[in-house]
């Protein structure tokens, strides 16, 4: 009975070393969370600039109803830019940290698989928005293909790491789609997929995975 533990015990660190070899464990839940707030404070600081106070109205059309002019467009590029990066600071942080705490490495193989699964998406949606932006100034589907494109990402990506990402993903594919047919209050479900989604997924990861490990 006792040597029959001990080949459970084996067999159960082998299947944990190769889980840990094929997928990227260091992601951190905290990552997650800090880019939920950081998704809802830029969405508050977006609604408040453009007096976003009728947004339920439908006959106010939503935001992509107002005239958007070249001041505007600048500040929404220089909000996500500055969002984006918060985002990836955090995340770089809270991630590294965490690898540490679990002594695994922070840039191995698969995490080269996840950033190269994700940037394909996300620099197709980058120029796809840009197009849009720039050349059909159709600023209400702006939103929808950043929660969209974002989801494909995080799909991709999902192969690599905790299956809660696949989930994340897809949920923010179905936030984007909602998006279009509610066309209108894109800046509403933008914040829902990279704001409350974010949170709720991070505060998943850091429970389930970090906490019992502090």
């Amino acid at each position: 009975m006792k040597k029959q533990n001990q080949y459970l015990e084996s067999i159960h660190e082998i299947r944990s070393m190769m889980e840990r070899s094929s997928k990227f464990m260091s992601l951190s839940g905290l990552s997650g969370i800090g880019a939920g707030i950081a998704a809802l404070i830029s969405g508050t600081i977006a609604a408040i600039y453009l007096g976003y106070i009728n947004v339920l109205d439908k006959e106010q059309g939503g935001i992509e109803a107002q005239t958007v002019s070249d001041e505007k467009i600048c500040f929404f590029l220089l909000l996500g830019a500055a969002t984006i990066l918060v985002a990836v600071l955090l995340a770089f942080v809270f991630t590294r940290r965490n690898a540490k705490k679990k002594n695994l490495p922070v840039w191995d193989k698969t995490a080269k698989l996840v950033t190269v699964s994700m940037l394909i998406p996300l620099i197709t949606g980058g120029l796809f928005i840009l197009a849009l932006v720039f050349k059909f100034r159709l600023y209400g589907l702006v939103a929808p293909s950043t929660l969209i494109f974002y989801g494909l990402a995080l799909v991709n990506a999902g192969k690599y790491t905790v299956s809660y990402t696949h989930w994340l993903g897809l949920g923010e594919i179905a936030v984007g789609l909602a998006a279009l047919v509610f066309y209108g209050f894109g800046l509403i479900f933008w914040m829902l997929g990279f704001g409350i989604f974010h949170l709720v997924y991070g505060t998943v990861l850091y429970f389930k995975f970090e906490r019992k490990n502090q």
